[in-house]
């Protein structure tokens, strides 16, 4: 199964990753006005340090302890891509305990978010590859 890796040797810290999913999982037709001046919450988040930037996202595991310790049956695999029901989650948080990479965080309404490969967007590549100048995400089998 494909997945997006990042090299972080590439990484510029641009956050346009960022920008890209916001917008592609906003239902916007064009990104400055969609997100012009809003607070964006994307799926995937860079992370700097001293020297290094890299962008998190969720690793779609083959085992995640996600799903194990999901108490309201909220994520799910679904071919093999990680998939949330909001409408299920219980504001727990526990997935966001459970995540060793922590992918998972709290979304505006209060359930969980974390990538989904836009698989409901139905774009083919996730966005935040899509969109990286610097070849830095990739999507790919390895």
């Amino acid at each position: 199964m494909k997945r997006v890796y990042v090299n972080e040797k590439w990484c510029l810290g641009c956050h346009l990753c960022e920008y890209n999913c916001a917008f592609s999982n906003s239902g916007g037709r064009d990104m400055a006005t969609t997100l012009m001046g809003v607070n964006i919450r994307p799926n995937i988040r860079v992370e700097e340090g001293e020297g290094v930037c890299y962008a998190v996202s969720c690793r779609h595991c083959e085992d995640p302890l996600c799903v194990k310790g999901c108490i309201g049956g909220a994520l799910s695999i679904e071919d093999g891509v990680i998939e949330i029901d909001k409408s299920k989650c219980i504001h727990c948080y526990t997935c966001i305990v459970m995540c060793p990479y922590g992918a998972v965080m709290p979304s505006e309404d209060g359930a969980v978010q974390k990538c989904e490969l836009c698989v409901k967007t139905k774009k083919g590549t996730p966005a935040c590859v899509a969109g990286c100048p610097n070849g830095a995400i990739v999507f790919e089998e390895r």
